[in-house]
């Protein structure tokens, strides 16, 4: 009887830990089976933005606008031989390590930055 409360303690602390360390999110969240490298996805986001500055520039209604941003991008998942669910988990698993979301946006900017010079030169 006088080992009840001890084993009573240490049953519940058990337990407690195997609830507490399931509930726990990991530091590092799971690296998605199809991740895009990063080259790719610099690529694709860079033609993302050039899309959808088209479907501005465009002047369309809101509903033909969503439609033409959806369709182009749609065209560009096809052409990268992506899926919308691949871009979109490699997009956040790259938004959670922070320095490699700066790394492919800093590559998207210079990539666009080159791209607006080529264009002005050419006027």
């Amino acid at each position: 009887m006088k080992n009840l409360p001890t084993r009573l303690c240490l049953f519940l602390s058990v337990l407690l830990t195997l609830a507490f360390t399931q509930c726990q999110r990991p530091d590092e969240p799971m690296r998605p089976q199809l991740l895009l490298p990063k080259d790719k996805m610099t690529s694709l986001l860079t033609n993302l933005h050039l899309a959808e500055a088209r479907v501005e520039a465009s002047r369309l209604a809101p509903d033909s606008a969503r439609a033409m941003f959806n369709q182009l991008r749609r065209d560009l998942f096809w052409r990268y031989e992506t899926t919308d669910s691949a871009f979109y988990q490699s997009y956040r698993y790259y938004a959670v390590h922070d320095k490699d979301l700066d790394k492919i946006y800093g590559d998207v900017i210079d990539s666009l930055s080159m791209r607006e010079m080529k264009m002005e030169e050419k006027k």
